[in-house]
């Protein structure tokens, strides 16, 4: 029984990339900001102001500038977040969730990832919030202990949205990488909250019969062996088996996207090349979009990303491609796609 708990636990780890429902529609009612101060690996998150889980007036200026941490109660569990804000963010500013991998912290992603600087350059807010156990519920067999234990992700995050102070409504956005990727669509499918998601590395696990159209970017690399491109298993699947349920056996990421345009009514899409990147663009009613980015020759990573040359080694995880910077090209679909 160890033997199988530690290589379910290698398996997230690998996953991580490492460096007929209700939707939920809670407007992005601010609270009082997190508190002051750079959460660090030793340093505890502080709790919400009260009212914070709920959301109470305040502008944007009432967040520190920098980054600074907070928690929320949901289903009388405890979820922490980091929340940046550059110096550049006025009233009325959007908001980037970036959701971390499995084994990933909000932390990691902060630092792996490059959105603070993104953020101070196009003046918008950045939360980074922790799974439970480092992992998020996306479908009951994946990922790890979220899923194993239901833990209500989706209300984590909507909850999270909803206690940002002077936040713009129609710019609410979500990215994420291999397991926060597939929350990101999960969100997409039970939620109204996000003008667009931007999945990198990542599928689509959970159901999802009647989803509201929504603006997508998609970013994969076309050799990605967590995630396959051509969809089925991946190679770090479990298939749900064990105590951490890892169970990897998504449509093709061609077919998802497919799925997705026909949800927002959009026409065929246009296809450039440049390079090893492929870039396929569908123009939609209601001024959305859904283009997908495959990256030739790319595993399971975060194109642009920091190197880990350590962690790859040991852990023979996949370099980041350097064909692309993924996180400024998100930003630029995500600031041209506020909700309809």
């Amino acid at each position: 029984m160890k033997r199988q708990t530690a290589l379910a636990a290698v398996l997230l780890l690998l996953l991580a990339g490492c460096t007929g429902r209700d939707r939920r529609d809670p407007s992005p009612a601010p609270s009082s900001a997190p508190s002051d101060g750079a959460p660090s690996a030793s340093s505890a998150p502080a709790s919400a102001a009260p009212g914070g889980t709920t959301g109470a007036p305040g502008p944007t200026s009432a967040l520190p500038v920098g980054l600074s941490s907070a928690a929320l109660t949901v289903d009388g569990r405890s979820r922490t977040y980091a929340l940046y804000r550059p110096a550049s963010a006025k009233a009325g500013a959007p908001l980037v969730v970036v959701l971390h991998g499995a084994v990933g912290t909000g932390r990691q992603a902060e630092q792996a990832y490059g959105w603070d600087a993104e953020a101070d350059k196009g003046g918008f807010l950045v939360a980074y919030p922790d799974g439970v156990n480092r992992t998020w519920n996306v479908s009951p067999d994946c990922c790890g202990v979220a899923a194993r234990d239901d833990v209500d992700d989706v209300g984590f995050i909507t909850k999270l949205v909803a206690a940002v102070p002077g936040v713009d409504p129609k710019r609410v956005y979500a990215t994420g990488i291999s397991n926060g990727a597939m929350l990101a669509y999960r969100l997409a499918c039970e939620t109204t909250v996000f003008a667009a998601i931007a999945p990198v590395a990542g599928t689509m696990l959970n159901e999802c019969d009647d989803p509201a159209p929504i603006s997508v970017i998609h970013i994969h690399g076309d050799q990605d062996p967590t995630v396959p491109y051509g969809g089925g298993p991946g190679r770090r699947s479990n298939a749900g088996n064990g105590r951490l349920p890892v169970k990897i056996d998504g449509p093709s990421v061609p077919s998802l996207i497919d799925t997705w345009r026909r949800t927002a009514g959009c026409p065929a899409p246009a296809t450039t090349k440049s390079g090893a990147v492929t870039t396929s663009v569908a123009t939609c009613p209601q001024g959305r979009a859904v283009e997908l980015i495959t990256v030739a020759g790319a595993g399971h990573q975060w194109p642009g990303s920091k190197p880990a040359p350590a962690a790859q080694r040991l852990l023979k995880l996949d370099p980041p491609s350097t064909a692309l910077n993924a996180t400024a090209t998100i930003w630029t679909f995500l600031a041209a796609h506020p909700k309809a």
